[in-house]
């Protein structure tokens, strides 16, 4: 391509992408461009998820060099706590390129505040855009795109850190084992146990005020989460338990005032996006990332579903279902929006980080947080979809977007949704596919009713070119197994040419 670039020059290398590689996986440049591919599909009954996929081309060292800037704090820089933070989730230079290995989705490096406000403007510009070519469509983001990775780091390992304290109770209480929604633990041995790390506070008062009178005397893990609900500053979060030492501890000594300002600046932006997109009926969905920001990417988009998703699913979060915990995710976020009553929405894919979180748990010296082969993710993406299309049947306050390319697992809840009575018109199910991908999959769901949608990338050419390389990685490897739609695509080509209708233009 940069060959092609310097001997045809830009306007015609422009061209010549878009009636190919361009043309093929990108909409368009700007929300004027996507508008014909919008209405096109929609004739044909499929929806958008509308995505501006434009990639800073950033060398390999430069995007190093960034990340570590970007996720070290300046209150470390005398390594002061630096102890108490675990190697999964520091930054490590050799992994600062967080492109390596990911060919399916977008990634941004932090420059500076200025930059993730025109990140803001242009999820805004997205969002906007959405709404006024499309009935009922989407709208993607990155957490990433929107604040300083540091924080995402820091706030994911106190979250980790505090399950697995509660996992640590757990077992001091002989309830290990269990289904992660059925341990307990009671309250009057956890205030015991907290008072001797020198926790402060009653805490079996506080959840004793938040709970029933018949379950004051155990909590489980959901109960627990709520301890780190409602902090007004920031760094108060960021505080450990330390079971060797008997004690609570700090991630970081202290925050730079800077720094306590760029994180609530992450939080407004974050909620800036949502208002927008529930002002202009667009549905947001915030894309997962790596295992070391994720937990902290899920807890902030729950907190934005407890707010926005009352009514009617307004924030999806994306659940990677080649995790090992991915069926314990969904299980708790699903009753916890049973209890407080907003509406659970959720992405299911299989993920898109496997060989670059592989590699990291290996160099670094961590477990690898991938299940082991590609059925056992293919058995945990069947086991989480199943849990939340019953709790449709039940109650019919969940939603999910089934977004994979797997024709047995679109088959498999076509078989389900039979099964449970769901019916395509309730719009609880969706089905989700690339732009340019798998169009044998989301074209007869589409005429048959169901609510399927392409996640439609645009952007200029110049600056969409960096993400759509990689793309072209992926489809390399993806075409192999494509046998089936080339062989449909030569099963009607041959058909137009036999009948005459090789210039046909279907009517839409």
């Amino acid at each position: 391509m940069d060959l092609s670039k310097k001997i045809l020059g830009q306007s015609v290398f422009n061209r010549l992408m878009k009636m190919t590689f361009y043309g093929q996986f990108v909409a368009g440049e700007d929300h004027r461009d996507i508008r014909p591919v919008i209405q096109k599909n929609q004739a044909f009954g499929v929806g958008s998820v509308l995505d501006y996929s434009v990639e800073e081309d950033l060398s390999q060292e430069d995007a190093e060099q960034k990340e570590m800037d970007s996720c070290v704090s300046a209150a470390m820089t005398d390594n002061t706590g630096a102890d108490h933070r675990e190697e999964q989730y520091k930054v490590h230079k050799q992994f600062g390129d967080r492109r390596g290995g990911v060919t399916g989705a977008r990634t941004y490096f932090y420059a500076d505040e200025a930059k993730c406000d025109q990140h803001m403007e242009t999820f805004l510009k997205c969002i906007k855009a959405s709404g006024g070519s499309a009935v009922d469509g989407f709208s993607a983001i990155k957490m990433t795109a929107l604040g300083r990775p540091q924080f995402l780091l820091q706030f994911s390992e106190v979250l980790v850190k505090w399950q697995r304290f509660f996992n640590f109770l757990v077992s001091q209480q002989g309830k290990d084992g269990m289904e992660a929604l059925e341990q307990k633990l009671e309250l009057q041995q956890l205030q015991q146990f907290l008072n001797k790390l020198g926790a402060k506070g009653d805490f079996y008062g506080w959840f004793n005020g938040s709970q029933n009178e018949e379950s004051t005397c155990s909590i489980d893990v959901l109960d627990w989460n709520s301890l780190i609900d409602d902090r007004t500053k920031m760094s108060d979060l960021l505080v450990v338990p330390n079971v060797e030492r008997g004690e609570l501890e700090p991630l970081l000594e202290e925050f730079t005032e800077e720094e306590e300002k760029q994180m609530k600046r992450m939080l407004q932006r974050m909620d800036v996006l949502a208002k927008h997109a529930e002002e202009h009926g667009v549905r947001l969905m915030v894309d997962a990332e790596q295992t070391y920001f994720q937990p902290a990417i899920s807890r902030l988009t729950l907190e934005m579903q407890r707010i926005y998703n009352r009514k009617q699913p307004v924030i999806f979060n994306t659940y990677q279902c080649y995790l090992k915990e991915a069926y314990d995710n969904v299980t708790m976020d699903v009753e916890l929006s049973r209890r407080e009553g907003w509406c659970f929405a959720a992405k299911l894919v299989r993920g898109a980080y496997m060989y670059q979180e592989r590699e990291r748990a290996k160099d670094v010296g961590y477990e690898d947080p991938i299940n082991p082969d590609y059925e056992s993710t293919n058995r945990m993406y069947h086991r989480c979809l199943d849990y939340v299309l019953d709790e449709i049947a039940l109650n019919s306050n969940a939603n999910v977007m089934v977004a994979s390319h797997n024709e047995d697992t679109v088959k498999y809840t076509l078989r389900r949704m039979n099964e449970l009575g769901l019916i395509p018109t309730e719009n609880k199910v969706y089905f989700g596919q690339l732009l340019g991908m798998c169009d044998q999959i989301s074209f007869p769901l589409g005429q048959a009713g169901f609510p399927v949608y392409k996640y439609v990338p645009y952007g200029p050419v110049n600056e969409v070119m960096p993400y759509l390389s990689r793309r072209a990685q992926e489809n390399r490897g993806f075409m192999k197994g494509a046998q089936r739609e080339r062989q449909l695509l030569w099963k009607e080509l041959k058909r137009r040419l036999t009948s005459g209708e090789l210039l046909h233009r279907p009517v839409y």
